[in-house]
């Protein structure tokens, strides 16, 4: 799916969402220049492994610390290490530096569980890259879930 495909996807599912194009952004730094102006909370998005083989894509507020030491005993995996760009590639159909939950639409296999910040998720507004990092999607956290269910994923809403 493409990022003009997966727009369209918002749209006929009903949920509002808007698109603004910037420079690409391969890390929070990068997207702190690129997102300025656009509201709403802008987010980081981690593929891991666990060491029992589960894939995780954990999804928290850009500035927050998420301690992979601490992470598996929150969401109730084991040992994490980051998932390879192969395997982010297999499971997601994306490269490093354009991870989002939107990628989630590629993974119909429900390899990967979803886990996503719970202050993130009690905001109005959350950002995420539309499949690729040259591009911010801002839509609701209820269009977000909206999404997700579509996708068959449930995600996990924790404080991170």
């Amino acid at each position: 799916m493409t990022a003009d495909e997966l727009l369209a996807l918002l749209e006929r599912l009903g949920i509002e969402a808007s698109t603004h194009r910037h420079a690409p952004a391969f890390t929070v730094a990068q997207g702190n220049a690129a997102w300025a102006g656009i509201p709403g909370v802008h987010c980081k998005n981690l593929f891991l492994k666990d060491a029992k083989g589960r894939l995780w894509l954990v999804v928290a507020p850009a500035e927050r610390h998420v301690d992979l030491k601490r992470l598996p005993e929150r969401i109730g995996s084991a040992r994490l290490s980051f998932g390879s760009a192969e395997l982010l590639g297999e499971v997601l159909g994306i490269a490093p530096g354009s991870v989002t939950p939107f990628a989630l639409v590629h993974d119909a296999a429900h390899r990967v569980t979803a886990v996503l910040d719970a202050w993130m998720m009690a905001q109005p507004e959350v950002n995420y890259h539309p499949l690729r990092n040259d591009r911010t999607t801002t839509l609701s956290p209820a269009g977000l879930r909206a999404f997700l269910r579509h996708t068959g994923h449930v995600p996990e809403v924790v404080a991170l």
